[in-house]
C-alpha cells in the first residue's frame, strides 16, 4: 500500500484497523460487543495517536496518562489500542479473545493485561476509577511539585457510553468530580442513543451537557464522533481547561453504533453479538476493507507505536525526576517510596510498638473512636494515608488531629465525599490504582450495601483499599432496623480476598488497622461499634496472634477445655463473662477472639487446631446472621450459634440485647445444655 497516504486517509486506515480487530475477534470467539468498538474507533485514533502520554514499554511509569475504558463491554476497542501501540499483547493473544488463560478476557482485567488500569464492566464504576485517579494526581502534583520543578503533571481520560450515564453511580462521581474541581479529567462520551433494549429515547431524556455543566464541569457539545480531526479540536480545547484548572471536561461525541455495518449499523442488533460471515463480508466490502482476518497494514502499525514517543516521554521525565532528586533529595526519596507502594523502613516495628502502646493504655471505648485514635497514630507515620467518610464524620470519626480537608482549592487529607458511598467506594479504588496514596472511606455498615459492588472491585483487583464500617449491629440502638446491619457481616465475609475485621476492643482495633495498611495483596473492611467496649488484658504472645484472625483470648483453667466461646467484636465481653461463670461451676471455658474470618482461615492447619482444637463442644457468638458460623463449628461434636436471623427493634442497645438474647447468661446456659 502507498506509504504516502494522506492524513485524512491514514486516519480513516487506522480507524478501520480498530474495527476490523473487534469484528473479527469477536467473531473467532462467537462472543463479545462489536458495536462499541466500531462506533468509537476514530475516537481512539484522535486520542490514542495524537494525545495520549504513555510508554508501552513501561505500563508502570508514575507520570504516564491515565486511561480508563468505563464502556469495558467493548475491551476489544482497548486490546486493539494496546496491541498497535506496542504493548506486550501479541496479536495470537487478540486471536484468543475470551478464552481460558488469554490476556484479552471479556472486560478488561488490572494485573492480567499489560496496559489496562483498572477491571471495568460494571457500567459507571470506571468513571468513578478515573475520578479517583483525577484526585490521586491532583493531591500529589499539591504534595511534590516545587517551582520550577514539576514532578507530577498527567492526564486521566475515560470513554463511556450511555450505560455509564444511566447508572446512578454516574451522578455520584461526576458531581463530586466538579465540586473537587479535577480539572486534567476529561471524559470522551460515545453518545449512540442505543443500548441493550434498543434506541434509548424511551428511557435516557437526560439533558446531559446541562447535567454536566450543573456539576460545575465545561461540556464540548455536538462532535462529530466520525471526524478525527473533529475530535481532536475538541480533545485540545479540554486540555486548555485542563491548563487553566477550570475544572473537568466532558466531550459529547455523537456517533453511530457498529458504523460500517450496512444492515446493522446504529441498533441494538449489533450491541453484544457477532455480526457472522455475511455481515462481516458486506462490512468488508462498504468500509473497503480487503484484508483477511486480523490483518494490520504496516501503516497501520507505524501510526500506532508508542515506544519510541513514550520513551523519550519518560526519559524526558526521568530527567525532571533526576533535577528535582539533586534540589529535593528528602521529597524525592518519600515520592519513590511511595509510587513503589512500599511503607516507611521501619514502619512493622513502629507498628508493634503502637499496639503494645494501646493495649498498656487499656482503655475502654467504642471500637469507632479506637479506630479513630489508630487513625491518628498511623497518620503521623503513612503521608500517604489519606480519607474520610461518606458525610457520617462525627459518626464514623474518620478526622484526625492536623488532618486538613480535601478541597478544590486545599490539598488536605480528610476527605468529605457527601452522601455517596458508591461513588466513594469506586473512587477509593481509582486512587489506590493509581498510586501513591492509600486510601480509606467510611459509612455506617448498613450502608456497605450501597458500596457493595465497589467492595467487591476493590477485591478482585486485589487493591489496597480500607472500608471503615461503624455502627456494627443492633447495638447501635434507637436508629432502628433501616440502620441495624444482620446480614452484612456474613455477606461481606463471602466476598473472596475481602478482609473483614470486627474487632472486640481498643488493641484489636489497633491490629485491624496495622494489618489494613501492611497488607498488599487485598482490601480490608473494619466493622466497628457505636457503644463502648470493655479493655480485654492480653499479653505478648497474643498481641502477635491477633493478626491470625482468630487466637485463644483466654484459656480454659482446671483441666482441657470442655467447650470454647466464639465471638467477635462488642459480643467477645459476653464471652468473657459467660467464660467466668462457666469456670465457677468447675465448666473448663477457652474464649477464642476471631476478629477476621479470612485472616484465620489463612493460617495453617495446626495453628487452627489449636485454637479450635476437634473434640471440644463449641458455641459461636454474634450479633448477625449465623449461619455462616457453621463452618468454624464442624469439628465440634456438639456446637450452637447465637445469633440474630430477623430484622431489629427502635429502642436503646440493652434492650436489645436482652430482647435478642445477648446477654451473657444465655451464652453460658448454651454451653451448659451442649454439655
Amino acid at each position: 500500500m502507498n506509504m504516502r497516504l494522506s492524513q485524512t486517509a491514514q486516519d480513516t486506515l487506522c480507524a478501520n484497523a480498530l474495527r476490523f480487530l473487534a469484528i473479527d475477534a469477536v467473531e473467532a470467539a462467537q462472543s463479545g460487543h462489536p458495536g462499541m468498538p466500531m462506533g468509537m474507533a476514530e475516537i481512539a485514533v484522535a486520542l490514542w495517536t495524537r494525545h495520549l502520554k504513555h510508554d508501552p514499554a513501561d505500563p508502570a511509569w508514575p507520570d504516564r496518562d491515565r486511561f480508563v475504558l468505563s464502556n469495558g463491554h467493548g475491551s476489544m476497542l482497548l486490546y486493539g489500542l494496546l496491541h498497535l501501540s506496542g504493548y506486550d499483547l501479541p496479536l495470537d493473544e487478540l486471536k484468543r479473545f475470551r478464552q481460558l488463560g488469554s490476556k484479552t478476557p471479556g472486560h478488561p482485567e488490572y494485573g492480567h493485561t499489560p496496559g489496562v488500569e483498572t477491571t471495568t464492566g460494571p457500567l459507571g464504576q470506571g468513571l468513578a476509577n478515573a475520578v479517583g485517579m483525577a484526585l490521586a494526581e491532583k493531591r500529589l502534583a499539591a504534595e511534590f511539585n516545587k517551582p520550577e520543578h514539576t514532578l507530577v503533571n498527567h492526564h486521566t481520560w475515560v470513554f463511556l457510553g450511555d450505560g455509564c450515564l444511566m447508572e446512578g453511580i454516574s451522578h455520584e462521581a461526576a458531581s463530586f468530580a466538579g465540586v473537587q474541581r479535577l480539572s486534567k479529567l476529561i471524559a470522551l462520551w460515545d453518545d449512540n442513543r442505543i443500548s441493550i433494549d434498543g434506541d434509548v429515547a424511551g428511557w435516557f431524556g437526560d439533558h446531559t451537557p446541562a447535567r454536566f455543566r450543573a456539576y460545575g464541569w465545561n461540556v464540548i457539545e455536538a462532535v462529530d464522533g466520525h471526524d478525527i480531526d473533529a475530535i481532536d479540536r475538541a480533545i485540545r480545547e479540554a486540555r486548555t481547561h485542563a491548563d487553566n484548572d477550570a475544572g473537568p471536561t466532558l466531550i459529547c461525541c455523537r456517533t453511530t453504533i457498529g458504523r460500517g455495518s450496512p444492515s446493522r449499523a446504529g441498533t441494538a442488533g449489533i450491541h453484544g453479538a457477532p455480526l457472522g460471515p455475511d455481515e462481516i463480508a458486506a462490512t468488508r466490502e462498504a468500509l473497503g476493507w480487503d484484508h483477511p482476518p486480523f490483518h494490520v497494514p504496516q501503516e497501520v502499525r507505524t501510526s500506532f507505536d508508542a515506544l519510541r514517543i513514550g520513551a523519550s516521554q519518560r526519559a524526558t521525565w526521568q530527567q525532571r525526576l533526576d533535577a528535582y532528586r539533586a534540589a529535593w533529595p528528602e521529597e524525592a526519596a518519600e515520592f519513590e517510596r511511595r509510587v513503589s507502594g512500599k511503607l516507611p523502613t521501619g514502619f512493622k516495628v513502629l507498628a508493634d510498638a503502637i499496639l503494645r502502646g494501646v493495649n498498656n493504655e487499656g482503655a475502654t471505648l467504642a471500637s469507632r473512636k479506637a479506630s479513630q485514635q489508630a487513625i491518628g497514630r498511623l497518620a503521623r507515620a503513612l503521608p500517604e494515608l489519606i480519607g474520610g467518610s461518606a458525610d457520617l464524620t462525627h459518626s464514623n470519626l474518620t478526622d484526625w488531629p492536623g488532618c486538613g480537608a480535601m478541597r478544590a482549592d486545599a490539598s488536605g487529607r480528610h476527605i468529605n465525599w457527601g452522601v455517596r458511598e458508591f461513588g466513594m467506594a469506586a473512587a477509593l479504588n481509582g486512587i489506590a490504582l493509581h498510586g501513591g496514596l492509600l486510601p480509606f472511606g467510611a459509612t455506617f455498615l448498613v450502608f456497605s450495601d450501597y458500596a457493595r459492588n465497589a467492595i467487591r472491585m476493590s477485591a478482585l483487583m486485589r487493591l489496597r483499599t480500607i472500608y471503615v464500617m461503624t455502627h456494627d449491629s443492633i447495638g447501635l440502638g434507637e436508629d432502628g432496623p433501616t440502620h441495624q446491619p444482620i446480614e452484612h457481616l456474613p455477606s461481606l465475609r463471602q466476598i473472596p480476598g475481602l478482609d473483614v475485621w470486627r474487632p472486640c476492643d481498643a488493641v484489636e482495633t489497633q491490629a485491624a488497622w496495622n494489618s489494613a495498611v501492611q497488607r498488599t495483596d487485598g482490601p480490608s473492611l473494619l466493622a466497628l461499634s457505636r457503644q463502648n467496649l470493655p479493655h480485654q488484658s492480653r499479653d505478648t504472645g497474643q498481641l502477635g496472634d491477633i493478626a491470625r484472625g482468630g487466637y485463644v483470648l483466654a484459656e480454659a483453667t482446671h483441666g482441657p477445655a470442655a467447650v470454647v466461646l466464639i465471638a467477635t467484636g462488642a459480643e467477645v465481653a459476653l464471652a468473657m463473662t459467660a467464660r467466668d461463670r462457666l469456670q465457677a461451676d468447675g465448666i473448663p471455658t477457652r474464649v477464642v477472639s476471631m476478629p477476621c474470618a479470612s485472616a484465620f482461615d489463612r493460617q495453617p492447619a495446626a495453628w487452627r487446631d489449636a485454637v479450635l482444637p476437634p473434640g471440644c463442644a463449641r458455641v459461636a457468638v454474634e450479633a448477625a446472621q449465623p449461619d455462616g458460623w457453621w463452618k468454624y463449628l464442624a469439628g465440634a461434636p456438639r456446637a450452637a450459634v447465637i445469633g440474630i436471623d430477623r430484622f431489629g427493634e427502635s429502642a436503646p442497645a440493652d434492650e436489645l440485647n436482652a430482647l435478642f438474647g445477648f446477654t451473657a447468661e444465655r451464652v453460658a446456659d448454651t454451653a451448659r445444655r451442649l454439655l
